[in-house]
């Protein structure tokens, strides 16, 4: 053990641990767990399971991640939960490997869990996500880089929210969530674009306008939402609104949970 490893923390001799990570007290670590430079894992925190941890996280006291899925159909499969770099995982937060043989949980870079968050099994969260507290994420659901869950919601299994949408707080999301848009509500609807994170991520004014025109064309025209999908083509090639337009498109067709409806 290194200076960084506190002597009460139970660390399997297997784990791998990079010399610069700093385990607090009685925290739990198994032997398939490989954590990279610079993580810190606080007090009374367990990594359990085939867990890869990256470099640069911060993982808060109490915090459980890669135990058993919460899955009737789990039978005991060595399964993975796959965490990359500049995490802040918060105090309590639970992250469940994956159902099956070769099948893993995803966590990408830079992303925010805060306290009592529950990410379920088979979960992909990208880049740049905030979860707020107490936000439970059933199994299979795939968030995109960038989005806000607000707190005290649930999300169904199987749902996608795009990148840069806005979820609000206390709503029942039960189907996919567009990108770009402001998701409130039980049931949830589509209330507006999610203009104020729009400007913070850099989108430019033209960008935004067209967006604009397409929460128009398939909100506000009162047209059948398959046409309106199909009519975003003729907008223009600004990567969002293709971005928006397959979304939706892979929402109806491919097996999907289907979209939240709008205002």
């Amino acid at each position: 053990m290194t200076a960084l490893i506190h002597p009460t923390a139970v660390i399997n001799n297997h784990a791998q641990l990079h010399p610069t990570v700093r385990v607090d007290p009685y925290a739990v670590i198994g032997g398939q767990v490989s954590i990279g430079a610079n993580t810190i894992v606080g007090s009374h925190a367990i990594i359990n399971g085939l867990t890869t941890v990256g470099k640069d996280n911060q993982i808060f006291p109490g915090a459980a991640i890669g135990l058993e899925p919460q899955d009737l159909k789990y039978q005991g499969a060595n399964s993975q939960v796959i965490i990359g770099d500049r995490n802040r995982i918060r105090e309590y937060v639970t992250i469940n490997r994956a159902t099956n043989e070769g099948e893993a949980t995803v966590i990408g870079d830079d992303n925010l869990l805060m306290a009592y968050s529950h990410v379920g099994h088979n979960c992909i969260i990208d880049n740049e996500v905030v979860i707020a507290n107490s936000v439970a994420i059933a199994g299979h659901v795939h968030l995109e880089s960038m989005a806000i869950i607000s707190g005290v919601l649930g999300i169904h299994q199987f749902v996608h929210v795009g990148r840069m949408a806005m979820v609000g707080g206390m709503s029942r999301i039960s189907r996919d969530v567009p990108p770009y848009m402001m998701v409130e509500g039980n049931p949830a609807r589509v209330r507006s674009l999610n203009l104020v994170g729009l400007k913070r991520r850099g989108v430019t004014k033209e960008e935004i306008q067209q967006l604009k025109k397409a929460f128009h064309l398939l909100y506000l025209q009162q047209m059948p939402l398959q046409d309106a999908i199909a009519q975003l083509d003729l907008l223009s090639d600004n990567p969002h609104i293709q971005h928006l337009q397959k979304f939706m498109q892979s929402s109806l067709t491919d097996n999907r949970r289907g979209l939240i409806g709008g205002k």
